[in-house]
């Protein structure tokens, strides 16, 4: 009975093995990791999940698929995720991108533009909830910038200075779809969430602040153009988005009001007629389709796991090997990192292992608000690291570097890796290790 019992879990799992291979089949076959699409190689594991490791009649294999796909938590992410890309779309094309870039480097002292872009990126990344769509508005204006530095290696430096920032905000930010699926996958809440994920990453932001304030780049008569009025007006939807999230208001409330203010102050710039308006809309949404789409397959997969004992079996044997918080934490956070390498996308890494971890919270004890900081946490860290990952190619063409001159200097990633083992290490921060509520 045991090795049958094994037998079984191990099938249970077998569609996450599926999945991890035939991706990175399919990505050595054609050499480009990141041009897989996501959501086919999900679809196959789909199909072979249901085939294969589902229980039952063909209709009830179907159901167990679709009530995963159709779960409240799934639909709450799409939801967000369709609004995130709303509000994404409407604010570049109305300017607030470029208005919130210029009006965060001009409060800068010149001496301080290499911090000072690492503190742009933190913050228009927190802001508008995406590290791609951060490294794309500063990362040509870092490149920019370097050019008028002497230092041999200074476009790099400055580059990976603002894809650092942009992981920091993308971490922390209510809107970020990483935080969404995080809190979602482990039930609690963002703002929670926000507070546990900032003990740690704080601290090593102004650590990398500090550091960068010792590297002379540029030349103290540097110049950018001082804000107009009308820049500062632009900035708004930001600010009211962050306002709104820092105080608790519903992510879905938020995004949507972020929307209607984009609207407003577009048209009264004329930025946007009614349809245009529209338009900008609905491309954003159309945008999160792959992702929306992903959603549904990953939470059917999961589902059909899930099922057939995959979760149970894990735990039970996670539970003979891992010996305590620890060690339970240290596997999700190798879980998460482990999936995205596979993937290069942090969000899909943490639908995947989400349930899984869950469950090993439960089972070891661990705070949800942890559970869920270390998930997103990780996830960035290892998709900062990934010479194929959006976020270092994005940076790279942008600044006709190859990707690997980028990475020796993200020096916020390797800084947070350390910060995470000794968190985990030294049982901090204290409240949400000691505590399972």
């Amino acid at each position: 009975m045991p090795g049958k019992n094994i037998n079984k879990g191990w099938l249970a799992l077998s569609p996450l093995a599926f999945f991890v291979v035939a991706y990175a089949g399919v990505a050595l076959s054609v050499g480009d990791a990141y041009s897989v699409p996501i959501a086919v190689i999900f679809l196959a594991t789909c199909l072979y999940a249901t085939v294969v490791v589902a229980r039952g009649s063909v209709q009830e294999r179907i159901a167990v698929l679709s009530s995963g796909a159709g779960s409240a938590d799934v639909l709450l992410m799409i939801w967000v995720f369709a609004l995130a890309g709303a509000f994404t779309a409407t604010a570049k094309a109305m300017g607030c991108v470029n208005a919130t870039v210029g009006v965060l480097l001009n409060i800068l002292p010149d001496n301080a533009l290499l911090p000072g872009l690492f503190v742009a990126a933190c913050l228009v990344s927190f802001s508008i909830g995406t590290s791609v769509g951060t490294v794309v508005a500063l990362v040509p204006i870092a490149a920019g910038l370097a050019q008028f530095s002497p230092v041999a290696h200074a476009v790099p430096i400055t580059v990976a200075a603002v894809v650092g920032g942009a992981f920091f905000g993308d971490n922390l930010s209510f809107i970020s779809d990483t935080t969404v699926v995080a809190t979602s996958t482990q039930g609690c809440n963002m703002k929670d969430k926000f507070k546990a994920n900032a003990m740690i990453t704080v601290p090593v932001a102004v650590i990398v602040v500090t550091l960068y304030a010792f590297v002379p780049l540029f030349p103290d008569e540097l110049q950018v153009p001082a804000p107009t009025s009308a820049d500062i007006l632009l900035v708004a939807p930001y600010l009211l988005v962050v306002l709104l999230a820092v105080v608790g208001v519903h992510v879905l409330v938020v995004l949507t009001l972020g929307v209607i203010v984009t609207g407003l102050v577009g048209g009264l710039f004329g930025s946007f007629t009614l349809l245009s308006y529209m338009e900008s809309i609905g491309q954003g949404m159309l945008d999160m389709g792959e992702l929306i789409l992903v959603s549904l397959l990953a939470g059917g997969l999961l589902k059909t796991v899930e099922q057939a004992g995959g979760i149970d079996f894990v735990v039970q044997r996670l539970s003979h090997r891992l010996r305590g918080k620890r060690s339970a934490e240290l596997a999700m956070g190798g879980l998460v990192s482990l999936v995205d390498v596979c993937t290069a996308n942090n969000t899909i890494a943490i639908l995947t292992v989400g349930g899984i971890c869950k469950r090993m919270a439960t089972v070891f004890g661990i705070d949800k608000r942890r559970s869920a900081s270390l998930l997103d946490t990780f996830s960035c860290c290892m998709q900062g690291l990934l010479p194929y990952g959006a976020q270092v190619m994005m940076a790279a063409g942008l600044a006709a570097l190859n990707p690997m001159e980028i990475i020796p200097h993200l020096y916020y990633t390797f800084l947070l890796i350390i910060a995470l083992l000794l968190a985990i290490a030294f049982r901090y921060p204290r409240r949400l290790t000691d505590t399972t509520t």
